[in-house]
């Protein structure tokens, strides 16, 4: 397998790799698989918004069901609130 690896990265690869003490190949193959295990755990972890907004969806039709039952119990308060048609007089 060929990889192109410009001028910079190369030499700043193969400097790292001799500090280490390891092989250029060595070196690439753990850098891709440090790669790969960071992207796998980045698809496994949802970001701090998914967490807050996305962890209610399993629960949308109770969310909506709740919803429902305020709105109709603030409806009734309401009513029993306003002034009725005799308040309106002076």
């Amino acid at each position: 397998m060929t990889l192109q690896i410009n001028g910079p990265l190369l030499r700043k690869a193969k400097a790292t790799a001799a500090r280490r003490g390891q092989t250029l190949d060595e070196f690439v193959a753990e850098a891709v698989k440090e790669k790969l295990a960071d992207a796998t755990a980045a698809n496994h972890k949802a970001p701090p918004w998914m967490r807050f907004f996305g962890a209610g969806k399993k629960y949308a039709d109770s969310i909506r069901e709740i919803d429902r039952e305020i709105e109709e119990e603030f409806e009734g308060v309401e009513a029993r609130e306003s002034p009725g048609p005799q308040a309106a007089r002076h």
